[in-house]
Parts: structure tokens; sequence; C-alpha cells
């Protein structure tokens, strides 16, 4: 008899980045990010279509949410982003506990990929996004285990011969670094990233 129960619990992570969320204060929206030329406030608004886009793609609920490619330089926060944002990353968690979400096909960023692979990638939005959010409104960050070993071990998976990442030029880190510099590392964002005073 084949296991369908869900491979991990995205619950831990939303609740981290849902606090991080909660940390952010309005004076710094405009405040820039380890992402070059992405404020906070775009991060932010970013962040809420990515939990919406994998909330639907584990629902297989196809459609403008999970047909639009994200770009996280045009989005914005809503005026109500500080009750919507940690609204939608409770749908995603809740959504990605049906054991449906992690089988057969589904879309996001109008990319068709399978349901498990669907929720890597989710996972790793939320880890390294909120990497980026601590690091721009200087707030602590310590995600969650499991989200953290899921992230790297998928980005590790997709760096080419060439040394480049699904996000661009793996920034090199020591072997011996913790596992999120690395992970960030493989991002193609520099760990020792720090915001401007």
């Amino acid at each position: 008899m084949t296991d369908t129960s869900p491979t991990f619990d995205f619950a831990p992570q939303t609740r981290i980045l849902a606090r991080l969320v909660e940390g952010v204060r309005d004076g710094q929206l405009d405040d820039p990010t380890p992402c070059p030329g992405v404020a906070v406030r775009n991060m932010l608004g970013h962040v809420h279509g990515v939990a919406i886009a994998f909330r639907d793609a584990a629902r297989k609920d196809l459609g403008p949410t999970t047909d639009t490619a994200p770009d996280a330089t045009t989005q914005d926060v809503g005026p109500d982003w500080r009750a919507a944002l940690p609204k939608a990353l409770d749908e995603l968690a809740d959504a990605f506990r049906d054991p449906a979400a992690w089988t057969g096909m589904t879309r996001a960023g109008s990319v068709d990929l399978p349901g498990a692979v669907a929720a890597a990638v989710a996972v790793d939005e939320l880890v390294v996004h909120g990497w980026d959010l601590a690091r721009a409104t200087g707030q602590e960050y310590e995600p969650d285990p499991t989200a953290l070993r899921v992230s790297h071990d998928f980005l590790l998976a997709s760096v080419d011969a060439e040394g480049n990442g699904i996000f661009g030029p793996v920034v090199p880190v020591p072997e011996d670094a913790p596992l999120l510099d690395r992970t960030v590392g493989l991002s193609g964002r520099d760990p020792g990233w720090t915001r401007r005073r």
C-alpha cells in the first residue's frame, strides 16, 4: 500500500513568515531587500501572490492565480496586507495538508509541474523570502528546520555545471557555513547582505 500522506507540514514555516510580516513597520515598506530593485512592499506583495498561487496549485484550482508568472518587482502590498497575507499563508499550509495536493500534476507561475515539486518550490519561496524580509527589516530569522532542508536540497539539485541555480549564479559559501547561509547562497543571494542604515 502506497503512503500518500504529506511529506512535510508547511505550518511551522508559514507561522514564522507570518510573524515576520507582523514585525514589518509601515516606515520600512520602501526599504531595499537583498533582491536588487525590490523594496519591502514589493517583497510582501510577491509573498502574498506566491501563497495564493501555490494554495490554488495544491487545490488543483487552476486559473489566473496559477497561470501568471510571478514578478516581485511589480507586485505591491494591498491596503489590508497585514490581515490578508497571514490569512493566505494559513490557507497555503492548509491546502498542502490534503494528500491529493502532493500527487498528480498541477500548475504554478504558468509552469506545469508535479504536486510534490510544487510543494518544494513553494516551501523554498517561503524560506528564502523569509530571509529577505528578515534582513531587510532587521528581524531575527530562524526558519523551520524541515522547510530549510527541503529548500536547500531543492536549490542544490537545480545548480548546473556552470554554477548557476534557478535564480542566477550561486554565491559561494563555505561548506561549513550554517545551512541557512548555504541555502541563501544557492538562491543567488549574499548571506552577508545587510540593510543600509
